[in-house]
């Protein structure tokens, strides 16, 4: 209802405006006509001295006819100024009420093509940056805006394509050194002679770290795409069926922990991209995992409800300060003695990233009790796209 409003305001200023200014043009025009009106003259007769009694007497008579008669004259002009008077009235409240209904009309009529570039300017997004308003008509102020709307989408489409391109190039330049290192502790490990024990647990070392850039570049270029909505292969998908592939994945982990999984897992139907939304829940599930106690537990449910579907995953662990919670949405943000160090800090950033991508929503709730209650809500898929 907010939207709706602030959308009619200036056609209700134009409207008020169109409407004020009629009645007060009825209004000036009508006191002129009642001032002229009562500044009328009107005719006096009185007795002309000198005359014979005779002539008096019929000259007397002869102005109180006249008197009968202008009294008449005067009795049926205030009756016609008065008939004139609610007669204006009534024109002018009518054509007041006629004034707004048209002012309303002309100021639609004047803000039609501000609304066109509005609904064309919020159809365009990071997806269809290469459409244009394209506004037809004469070089006026509202063209003025459309071109001047036109120029700023084709600079930001150069500058999205522009990033699309760097994180294209930094995938290729990035992972390239990290295959070479590799290669070359393999081939340093593989010669005939056996390599000291110090520069086994040197590789060792390197490999981790080189793993572990390896899955932080991968965790910056899973966020860059979808903060750029680069949603590939878009279709619906089972997304309980995502939730049980991602925790038959993690049995290992989860055996290694000794923890105690609680599954409530209904069919829901997202759509969407089959890797971006597998890397949400494994994320997801990754972390109640990873940040959690030996011997403890974690809940994942998948729910379907009216138009959205909830994907909920819940564990123990430490209290969290529920104020800094909502900081783990975004990168390299850790709260907690047993957060810091672990991961690369990208996980749940990147699970919103991914979320937004997909019109939905990611809140973070901290359990009294301790631990996390990670919530994500997606859209279901609409009928009309199932069939």
């Amino acid at each position: 209802m907010e939207p709706l409003r602030r959308r009619r305001t200036v056609r209700l200023r134009f409207t008020l405006l169109y409407g004020v200014v009629f009645l007060l043009s009825g209004l000036v025009l009508l006191t002129i006509a009642g001032f002229l009106t009562l500044n009328s003259t009107q005719a006096v007769t009185a007795p002309v001295p000198g005359q014979q009694p005779q002539q008096a007497t019929q000259l007397s008579r002869a102005q109180a006819e006249i008197g009968r008669l202008n009294r008449q004259l005067d009795a049926q002009r205030s009756s016609t100024n008065r008939q004139i008077f609610e007669g204006s009235a009534i024109a002018l409240a009518v054509m007041g009420v006629a004034s707004f209904g048209l002012g309303r009309l002309i100021a639609g009529r004047v803000l039609r093509p501000l609304r066109t570039i509005t609904t064309a300017t919020q159809r365009i997004s990071a997806d269809n940056l290469h459409e244009r308003l394209a506004v037809e008509g004469p070089s006026d102020e509202v063209k003025d805006l459309a071109d001047t709307i036109d120029g700023l989408l084709h600079r930001l489409e150069e500058s999205f394509a522009a990033q699309r391109r760097f994180v294209a190039n930094a995938s290729h330049e990035l992972r390239t050194p990290l295959a070479t290192m590799r290669a070359s502790l393999d081939v340093a490990l593989g010669k005939p002679e056996p390599a000291p024990p110090q520069t086994r647990a040197l590789a060792a070392r390197l490999r981790t770290e080189l793993d572990t850039v390896d899955q932080l570049l991968d965790g910056f270029l899973v966020l860059a795409r979808t903060q750029h909505r680069a949603l590939p292969d878009r279709r619906p998908l089972p997304l309980d069926s995502l939730v049980t592939v991602a925790l038959t994945e993690r049995a290992a982990d989860i055996r290694a922990r000794r923890l105690t999984v609680l599954d409530d897992v209904e069919p829901g139907l997202v759509l969407g991209s089959a890797p971006l939304l597998g890397r949400m829940v494994d994320n997801v599930i990754d972390n109640a995992i990873r940040h959690n106690v030996d011997d403890g537990w974690i809940r994942v449910a998948v729910q379907a409800s009216g138009p959205s579907v909830r994907f909920v995953v819940e564990s123990g662990g430490a209290v969290l300060d529920s104020a800094q919670v909502g900081e783990l949405a975004r990168p390299f943000r850790r709260i907690g003695p047993d957060r810091t160090g672990s991961g690369s800090g990208l996980g749940l950033s990147i699970v919103a990233a991914i979320a937004e991508a997909h019109d939905g929503v990611l809140e973070l709730y901290a359990r009294p009790e301790g631990g996390l209650r990670v919530e994500i809500t997606l859209p279901l898929v609409p009928e009309e796209v199932r069939a």
